[in-house]
């Protein structure tokens, strides 16, 4: 039988194929879930329409900006009208502007560090609010994080604030949802050629950087970081919530 067989889930974060959360979407598909997604703006509407209907032309796709309470708000009551309960939640969300990526940490203005915080933490938080009153059966919650959030890596900068941000989120909604069965957790994936991740200064030395320092000696792939999705979604992590964690081949455990 299918680990995800009989589960609604609903996916924030698909941009193209390269996605992280189009890997985990289609391993979620596989293992049986039904799925909707929601998109950012009209620049990815195309490919996230043209991805998720392969699921089938009666896929739910939905336009959301979760700086906006009432796109959240929307998205779940099509949702709940739609399936009327929810199982499963990817949230895989992030932004900082462009210039707070390069130079230093330290000139960070005050509206890039409110912009990184509010896309890629806050938004997670609210996320989760809507999607609680529809996870009736409990369910899985599952947040993107990286390395950054507990280590310096240069250029990333205000992102890794907003995933220490996005982390520690994690726990405290893992906290308040535990009563109601559902669980939160992170997943702390290496580097991945993204679209997002492309945008980080000096991305093709951190690769050859974790092939060469991590215990695998190689980068992680985007079908295992989809298994580790199913994972987390599935019975067998009935136990886990509130952690973080590391699927990069061993990286985060190195101390030089």
């Amino acid at each position: 039988m299918s680990l995800l067989a009989g589960k609604l889930g609903l996916v924030f974060g698909v941009a193209n194929k390269r996605s992280i959360a189009w890997s985990i979407a289609q391993a979620w598909a596989r293992e049986g879930a039904k799925l909707a997604f929601t998109y950012q703006g009209e620049r990815v509407k195309e490919n996230v329409e043209e991805l998720a209907g392969a699921f089938g032309a009666d896929t739910l796709i939905l336009p959301c900006d979760v700086t906006r309470d009432e796109d959240i708000d929307r998205v779940f009551a099509e949702v709940g009208a739609r399936f009327s309960k929810l199982h499963l939640v990817l949230h895989s969300v992030a932004y900082a502007p462009k210039a707070a990526l390069e130079g230093k940490f330290l000139n960070t203005s005050r509206e890039a560090y409110r912009i990184a915080h509010d896309v890629s933490a806050y938004s997670l938080v609210a996320v989760a609010r809507g999607a609680a009153p529809l996870m009736t059966e409990g369910g899985s919650i599952i947040g993107m994080s990286y390395y950054g959030a507990e280590k310096v890596v240069p250029h990333y900068n205000v992102m890794g604030v907003a995933k220490a941000s996005l982390e520690a989120s994690t726990r405290y909604l893992a906290y308040d949802l535990g009563p109601s069965k559902v669980r939160v957790n992170c997943i702390s994936a290496g580097p991945v050629n993204t679209l997002a991740a492309r945008g980080i200064s000096g991305f093709s030395e951190m690769l050859r950087h974790y092939e060469a320092k991590a215990p695998l000696h190689r980068n992680v792939t985007s079908d295992e970081l989809g298994a580790t999705g199913v994972f987390l979604a599935s019975d067998g992590a009935a136990a886990i919530t509130g952690q973080v964690l590391y699927v990069d081949c061993g990286y985060q455990i190195m101390g030089m």
